[in-house]
């Protein structure tokens, strides 16, 4: 069916499971760090608005986290079931590092959630705030092993050979291999940047309905401070993160940019737009600027960038898709720095909370930085085919031996349990966020006391308007 094969179903399989988890893990990273933020500002402050946002995103924060795991769960299973050639070849670097992730961060996290979700009227502050913290803490450290045991799949080093299994002889190197620095802060960075839209387009959908209140408007502008700053930093990172692709997999680099063979000694030009196509072996409707990627890919305006044409065919990645998928990343980058400028100029003027025009924006940027994320992973692992592990290992040779039928059938199946049920998840998430903070949520009531049994956070009753959403810290710890 459409000229594909088993081993094309498997990709897709992959690319569906893989593409729905990391939208949760991205806004769970950047939604902890800014849950430690506000509960750190409110202990500080005193300022009830941040406790009133702490209560309001734990909640979303807890559903998206539960999806996450959930969806997790599914990637470790593929690799046995769907790529076992794969883990027979190089299980001895990958299954200890996603070990790791678990012994680390997984059991900080949930070993700390508990009381960052369900101890606010169990704990002091001191010891609720620590355990926020924990809880973000240990997002990044899982994204630092996930990270590097995709950058060893990307960039291997620290490794053996032996009777056709790779061997680790140097777990340094295998962690910290040449691209994992760079994939790192640039995806870490890009959770940042994914929240900080999803909370200001949060915003920006309450003011357009008349709803103007300090936890409106502290959360647009907190998240317009981290769009104006991170986006552009994001920005130098991703550059640097090119020079390393350039350097470790140039094949990648010339699909990116649709750039076929050089002429004689003609530094590089950037193709703007154009549609590569891999049969004709050319770019068709290239719009280009002269001179400009050499520029930007060597910072010089002579050096010439590898061409697809100096790859063997079956070593060229797919141009066509990862050339497409890179400027709607590069694209929505261009955007969120755009709206941060605007928010600056907008804030000047004392008019963040009113110009309509910008309200909108912010609304609509709202997944632009899932999108992006989504765009860049399609990105780096397309450009990396057709190898699953690069120089080492052919995506063809890494897929276990199941049939078209069977193929077809479980990414059917995936496909309607997915929509089903994280469909479910996203509308409930989505029904938070539209409720939006309820103002003096944590504020002292007159039942209980020190001592006595309260109600706690309730993240999946949340939506209920019947709830009682009464939350009080003990003072002492």
């Amino acid at each position: 069916m459409f000229g594909l094969e088993a081993l094309d179903l498997a990709r897709i399989q992959f690319a569906f499971t893989i593409s729905f988890h990391i939208l949760f893990p991205a806004i769970t990273i950047g939604l902890a760090s800014y849950l430690a933020v506000l509960e750190g500002l409110w202990l500080k402050t005193h300022n009830d608005t941040y406790r009133d946002l702490y209560h309001f995103w734990s909640k979303i924060f807890a559903v998206n986290f539960g999806m996450g795991v959930v969806s997790g769960l599914v990637m470790a299973y593929q690799f046995g079931t769907n790529w076992s050639r794969f883990s027979d070849f190089a299980g001895s670097v990958t299954g200890p590092l996603l070990t790791y992730e678990v012994l680390t961060a997984f059991f900080l996290e949930a070993g700390f959630l508990g009381v960052m979700l369900f101890g606010w009227n169990r704990v002091g502050r001191k010891l609720h705030f620590f355990a926020t913290v924990m809880v973000a803490i240990g997002t990044l450290i899982s994204t630092f092993w996930i990270l590097a045991s995709n950058s060893w799949m990307q960039t291997p080093q620290g490794y053996e050979i032996v009777n056709g299994q790779v061997i680790p002889v140097d777990w340094l190197a295998v962690i910290f291999n040449p691209s994992f620095p760079y994939r790192l802060m640039h995806m870490a960075t890009a959770a940042f940047v994914a929240t900080a839209f999803f909370v200001g387009s949060s915003a920006a959908w309450h003011l357009l309905r008349g709803r103007d209140n300090p936890a409106i408007r502290t959360m647009l502008s907190m998240a317009m401070w981290m769009a104006l700053i991170v986006a552009p930093i994001q920005a130098v990172i991703g550059d640097f993160h090119g020079l390393n692709t350039l350097k470790h997999q140039p094949a990648k680099i010339a699909a990116i940019e649709g750039h076929w063979e050089n002429v004689g000694n003609e530094p590089t030009p950037l193709i703007l737009f154009g549609w590569p196509d891999m049969k004709a072996e050319k770019t068709k409707f290239a719009v280009e600027i002269p001179y400009l990627g050499s520029l930007i890919l060597t910072h010089s305006l002579d050096k010439q960038v590898p061409a697809l044409k100096e790859f063997a065919p079956e070593d060229r990645p797919n141009s066509t898709i990862v050339f497409w998928s890179f400027r709607i990343m590069v694209g929505l980058g261009f955007l969120m720095i755009f709206t941060g400028l605007w928010s600056l100029w907008l804030r000047k003027r004392d008019r963040l909370y009113s110009n309509r025009a910008f309200l909108y924006l912010a609304l609509w940027m709202g997944p632009s930085g899932l999108i992006a994320i989504l765009a860049g992973w399609f990105t780096t692992e397309i450009g990396r085919q057709p190898w699953v592990v690069y120089g080492l290992m052919r995506t063809a040779d890494a897929s276990s031996m199941h049939s078209f039928l069977q193929m077809s059938i479980t990414l059917a199946l995936f496909v309607v349990v997915y929509f089903s049920l994280f469909g479910v998840g996203l509308g409930y998430m989505m029904r938070l966020v539209r409720k939006g903070p309820k103002i003096n949520e944590g504020a002292e009531t007159s039942h209980g006391g020190p001592g006595q049994q309260r109600t706690p956070a309730r993240p999946l009753s949340a939506a209920d308007d019947n709830g009682d959403h009464s939350h009080s810290l003990n003072k002492g710890n």
